[in-house]
C-alpha cells in the first residue's frame, strides 16, 4: 500500500506563507442551469414533478442465460427527479448517466457525475456458486420493473433463477434529493451461493475535469472515507494511493465541487480503495483527473444478501452534506487538524454565510468584507505586534548607533540592543507572539476559499470566477511552475506585500546584514515573487483577500506610525531611561548577565588564540 501523501504544492503555499509571515514578525518584531430537460412530461392544468420513468430500448445483442440466472432484458430506463437524471442499463443494473440538471461547467456544458455510452463508471457484484462458477452483475441481464412507494418513483432489477428465487438491484428516488436508496439482496439463493466465498463489489469511476485549470481542481479531488467507529480518512494525492480499512460507513469519490457517495446502513467488512492520478500521469489530455476504484468485501447473512445502501451524486456543498445527518459534512476539505477545521466550520463559514445568503451581499464584495471582519476580530491580539513594528522603525537609528559603536563586539552589541528594546517597549518576543496566534486562520481561509462551493463560476471584476484563476492574459506557452496564462489578483496581493515589506523592513535589511546571513533585501524580493508564482492558478478569491487584507496591513501601520506612536515621545523615553538611575538586577537577570560575560570572556580568549 502506498504510503498517502498530501498534495505537495498546498503544502509549499502553506509553508511559504508560513515563512513569508514568520519573516515579517521576526525579523521586524511583527510583521445553475444546465440541462436541456429530459423526458418531461405536463398536462394543461398541473405540472408534474414527480420523478419520471422512461424506457429507452437501444440496440443490443439478445440477452442470454447463464445456466443459473434466467435471460432478462436489454434496455436503458431514464430514472429522474427535478435534480438530477439518472440512466440505468438493465445489464448490469448499472447507473450508465448521472446529469446534475442545474449545473454547468465552466465551458457551459452540462455537469455528468457518469456520462453515458463511456465506459467510465461501473458496478459489478462478484461472487461464487456452489458449482464454483465465479459470477459477475456487470455480465448479467436483469428484469426491471416500476412501483411508487408514496412521492418516491421505484425502479427494481431482478436476476430470476426461479419464481421466488432471485438476485435484486433496487432503486428508490424522492422528489427534490440527490440522495436515491440503494439496495443490494437476494432471495431464496442460500443453496446458490457458495457463502464460503465473500462475495465483492467493485465500483469505478473516472472523474471528470470541469473547471478551468487543470491542476487546481485535481489538488481536491479524492477518496475520502468513513471507517470505524466515525473515523474518517482519505487516499491523498499520489501517482497511486490506497488505502485499506475495515468497518466502512461510506465511500466518497470527491471531484473538488462534485461528489459520488457510497453509505451503506450495515458497515462493508472490508474495503480497498485505489486513487490513481491520471492527470499527473499523462499531462497531454484534458478529459480526467483521476480514477477511483473501490474493492469492497461483502458478508452473506443466512445465506442471503442484504446491503441497505444509500447512493448520493451532487455537489460538494457543505450545508447540502450536513443536512443529511451522516457525517457527510467531512468530504468538504475544511482544513487538515482540528483547529482550521474549527475555524472555518465554526467562525469563517458561518460569516461568510450571513455576508452572502443572509445579507444577500455579492460575493467579491462579501470577501472583502469578511476580510474586514477577520482583521477586527484579529485587532486585539495584532495590535502589540503592530505596535512593535512601528517602536522599531522609530529606533532603528539607535540600533544603528549601537551596532557601529560596538562592531567588534558581538556580546556588548547585544546586550544594548536589548536593553534599548526593552526600555522603549518594543520586545522581540511580544512582537513575535501576537503573529503566531494568528497563523491558524491564515492557514483556515487557505482551506476556505479554494472549496467553497459557494464561490463557484461567481464573479468578481474581471475574475469570472471565483473559485479558479482569474486569467486576463493567455500565454503562448506553458512555463514550469507558474502556467500557460497571466492572473491579475495574484499580482497585486504580490505587489501589497513587497510594499509592506519595503515599508516595515526595508531600512533593517540594508543597515543590519551581518555575514553569513542570507541576504535579506533579496528575500524581501523573492517572498512576493513565490507568491505570484504560486498563486497564479489558485482560486481568485484566495487572491482577492490576501490582497486586501495586505492593504489594510498597511493602512493599520501607516495610521499607527504617524498617529498614536509618537516619535518624540518613544525617544524620550529612551533618554530617560538612560539617566535613570540603575536598578539593582534581580537573580535571574543577574545569572543571565552572569553567562554573557562568560561568554564574552570566552570569545575574547579564543580570538588571543588564534594570535
Amino acid at each position: 500500500m502506498e504510503q498517502k501523501s498530501i498534495d505537495w504544492k498546498s503544502i509549499v503555499g502553506m509553508g511559504l506563507i508560513f515563512i513569508i509571515l514568520m519573516y515579517w514578525f521576526s525579523q521586524n518584531q511583527a510583521e445553475v442551469e444546465a440541462n436541456p430537460e429530459a423526458t418531461t412530461e405536463t398536462s394543461a392544468s398541473t405540472e408534474d414533478t414527480t420523478p419520471q420513468l422512461t424506457s429507452i430500448n437501444e440496440p443490443a445483442s439478445a440477452p442470454i442465460s447463464n445456466g443459473v440466472f434466467q435471460a432478462g432484458s436489454n434496455e436503458v430506463i431514464t430514472f429522474e427527479n427535478d435534480l438530477i437524471q439518472f440512466k440505468i442499463d438493465s445489464k448490469g443494473a448499472l447507473i450508465q448517466e448521472a446529469l446534475l440538471k442545474s449545473y454547468k461547467t465552466y465551458d457551459s456544458l452540462p455537469v455528468y457525475l457518469a456520462k453515458p455510452n463511456e465506459k467510465d463508471h461501473q458496478l459489478d457484484l462478484e461472487f461464487v456458486t456452489n458449482d464454483g462458477r465465479k459470477m459477475h452483475t456487470k455480465d448479467m441481464s436483469f428484469t426491471p420493473s416500476q412501483s411508487m412507494n408514496g412521492a418516491n418513483k421505484v425502479l427494481s432489477f431482478k436476476a430470476n433463477v426461479g419464481p421466488s428465487q432471485f438476485l435484486e438491484f433496487r432503486y428508490e428516488l424522492q422528489p427534490k434529493n440527490y440522495m436515491m436508496d440503494f439496495t443490494i439482496r437476494s432471495q431464496g439463493l442460500s443453496q446458490t451461493f457458495n457463502t464460503a466465498d465473500a462475495p465483492q463489489l467493485n465500483w469505478e469511476m473516472l472523474a471528470y475535469k470541469r473547471s478551468k485549470g487543470m491542476d487546481n481542481e485535481n489538488r481536491y479531488t479524492e477518496i475520502k472515507f468513513e471507517y470505524g467507529d466515525g473515523s474518517d480518512d482519505y487516499t491523498g494525492q499520489g501517482a497511486e494511493a490506497d488505502e485499506e480499512e475495515d468497518n466502512v460507513s461510506y465511500i466518497a469519490y470527491k471531484q473538488h465541487f462534485f461528489t459520488s457517495i457510497l453509505l451503506t446502513d450495515t458497515p462493508f467488512k472490508k474495503a480497498k480503495l485505489i486513487s490513481e492520478n491520471i492527470a499527473s500521469q499523462d499531462d497531454e489530455q484534458d478529459t480526467y483527473t483521476k480514477k477511483f476504484n473501490s474493492q469492497i468485501e461483502l458478508e452473506y447473512t443466512g445465506g442471503e444478501l442484504a446491503y441497505n445502501m444509500d447512493w448520493y451524486f451532487g455537489p460538494t456543498d457543505y450545508d447540502i452534506l450536513d443536512d443529511y445527518e451522516r457525517n457527510l459534512d467531512e468530504v468538504v476539505d475544511l482544513g487538515w487538524g482540528g483547529i482550521f477545521g474549527w475555524i472555518n466550520e465554526f467562525v469563517i463559514r458561518p460569516l461568510f454565510s450571513l455576508l452572502t445568503k443572509n445579507a444577500g451581499i455579492p460575493y467579491g464584495i462579501a470577501i472583502i468584507l469578511l476580510t474586514i471582519c477577520v482583521r477586527i476580530i484579529l485587532s486585539p491580539v495584532l495590535y502589540k505586534s503592530y505596535m512593535t513594528q512601528a517602536k522599531m522603525k522609530i529606533l532603528r537609528p539607535e540600533l544603528n548607533r549601537i551596532a557601529e559603536k560596538y562592531k567588534d563586539n558581538a556580546m556588548k552589541k547585544q546586550q544594548e540592543t536589548m536593553r534599548v528594546q526593552s526600555e522603549a517597549g518594543a520586545s522581540p518576543l511580544s512582537g513575535c507572539l501576537p503573529g503566531l496566534l494568528q497563523m491558524p486562520v491564515f492557514f483556515a481561509l487557505f482551506k476556505f476559499f479554494p472549496t467553497a462551493f459557494d464561490l463557484r463560476q461567481k464573479s468578481f471584476l474581471w475574475a469570472d470566477d471565483l473559485s479558479s484563476y482569474d486569467e486576463i492574459f493567455k500565454l503562448p506557452i506553458d512555463v514550469p511552475f507558474y502556467g500557460d496564462h497571466v492572473s491579475l489578483f495574484p499580482i497585486l496581493a504580490s505587489v501589497a506585500i513587497f510594499f509592506y515589506m519595503q515599508m516595515t523592513t526595508g531600512q533593517t535589511m540594508q543597515n543590519t546584514q551581518q555575514p553569513g546571513m542570507p541576504n535579506m533585501k533579496f528575500i524581501m524580493y523573492l517572498s512576493p515573487l513565490f507568491m505570484l508564482v504560486f498563486f497564479n492558478n489558485y482560486a481568485s478569491g484566495l487572491s482577492l483577500y490576501y490582497f486586501v487584507s495586505n492593504l489594510i496591513t498597511i493602512g493599520i501601520m501607516l495610521v499607527i506610525k504617524n498617529f498614536v506612536i509618537k516619535e518624540d515621545k518613544v525617544l524620550a523615553k529612551i533618554e530617560k531611561a538612560k539617566a535613570a538611575p540603575k536598578k539593582k538586577k534581580g537573580r535571574f537577570a543577574s545569572k543571565m548577565g552572569e553567562i554573557m560575560e562568560q561568554a564574552q570572556a570566552q570569545q575574547e580568549e579564543q580570538k588571543k588564540g588564534k594570535k
